[in-house]
C-alpha cells in the first residue's frame, strides 16, 4: 500500500493490498478499494463508494457524490464499481438515490474517458467503453460492450441494449435495442452493429437471421412491440435474436428507438 503524504485518507476508509493514494487526493470515510486500485494526483472518492481490483483513476475525477437532484437525501446510497476500470480524467459518477433504488453501478473491465458523466441510479454493464464528454443520466440501463462515441447523451430512464454502439453527438431518448447502431440527435437505430458481430465471432448463420429479424420488426411498417412477439417464435432458436425481443417487451411502456428508413438516406442494409 502506497499513500502520497499529501493525500487523505480518512479513518474508517478501507484500503485493499497494493493500492496507491496519489498525490491531494482525497479518500472518504466508509470508502472501499479494493486490491490494487491505483489513484492519480486530485481525485475524490466518497465515502459511499466501492471500488473492485486493479481499477485505475485519473485526476480530478470524483465519484460517489450525492446524485444531482434538488433536495435530494444521499444518506445510505452508494456507488459500485466494478473490478480493472480504467477513469480517466475528471470523469463524474453519482451515488444512487433514496428514491431511485440507492445504487449506481459499473461492472467489470469498463472505460470512462476524460470528462464523461454517469449519473444516479444508472446500471452500466461489463465492458462498456464511454467515449470524451459522453453523458448518462440517471436511472440508465446500459448493457455489457456497450460503446458511445464522444459527446453522446442518454435521457433518464433510456436503455441500451448489449453491445450496440452510440455515435457520437447522439442523444438517446428512446431505448436502443442490442447490437444496434444508434445515430442521431434523436437518435435512429441506423442498422445492426454487423462488424461487433463479427469481432465477437458471432455465426454467419446467426448475423443472417438478425438481419431478417431486424427488418421485420422496423422496416415493414410493423409496430415494434408487436413484431417482436413473431420475431421471438419465428427466430426462437437464434440467441441473439432472443436478446432482441426480450430487450423490446421486457419494458412494454417504454419507447424503442425506431429505425431510420430509406426516406431518411438509410436503413439496414
Amino acid at each position: 500500500m502506497s499513500i502520497h503524504p499529501t493525500a487523505i485518507v480518512e479513518d474508517g476508509a478501507i484500503l485493499g493490498a497494493g493500492a496507491e493514494i496519489g498525490p491531494f487526493s482525497l479518500v472518504r470515510a466508509g470508502a472501499k478499494l479494493g486490491d490494487g486500485v491505483k489513484l492519480h494526483s486530485h481525485v475524490v472518492i466518497e465515502g459511499r463508494t466501492e471500488i473492485g481490483a486493479n481499477t485505475i483513476v485519473y485526476p480530478q475525477a470524483v465519484l460517489g457524490g450525492a446524485g444531482q437532484i434538488r433536495g435530494g437525501d444521499a444518506t445510505g446510497t452508494k456507488l459500485i464499481i466494478g473490478a480493472n476500470c480504467e477513469i480517466r480524467e475528471a470523469v463524474t459518477i453519482s451515488a444512487g438515490s433514496k428514491k431511485g433504488g440507492g445504487v449506481t453501478r459499473v461492472g467489470d473491465n469498463c472505460y470512462f474517458m476524460a470528462y464523461s458523466h454517469a449519473g444516479h441510479d444508472a446500471q452500466i454493464g461489463n465492458n462498456v467503453t464511454i467515449a470524451n464528454g459522453a453523458q448518462i443520466a440517471g436511472h440508465a440501463e446500459i448493457g455489457d460492450g456497450v460503446i458511445f462515441g464522444g459527446l453522446a447523451a442518454v435521457q433518464q430512464f433510456a436503455r441500451v441494449g448489449k453491445f450496440a454502439f452510440i455515435s457520437g453527438l447522439s442523444g438517446v431518448s428512446t431505448d436502443v435495442i442490442p447490437y444496434a447502431i444508434a445515430i442521431g440527435l434523436h437518435v435512429r437505430i441506423g442498422g445492426l452493429n454487423i462488424i461487433g458481430l463479427r469481432r465477437r465471432k458471432v455465426p454467419h448463420a446467426n448475423i443472417h437471421a438478425m438481419r431478417a429479424a431486424f427488418r421485420y420488426i422496423f422496416l415493414e411498417g410493423r409496430r415494434a412491440k408487436d413484431a417482436a412477439l413473431d420475431a421471438a417464435a419465428q427466430w426462437a432458436d437464434v440467441p441473439e435474436v432472443r436478446d432482441i425481443t426480450d430487450f423490446i417487451l421486457a419494458k412494454p411502456n417504454r419507447p424503442i428507438c425506431p429505425a431510420r428508413t430509406h426516406a431518411d438516406g438509410d436503413g439496414e442494409d
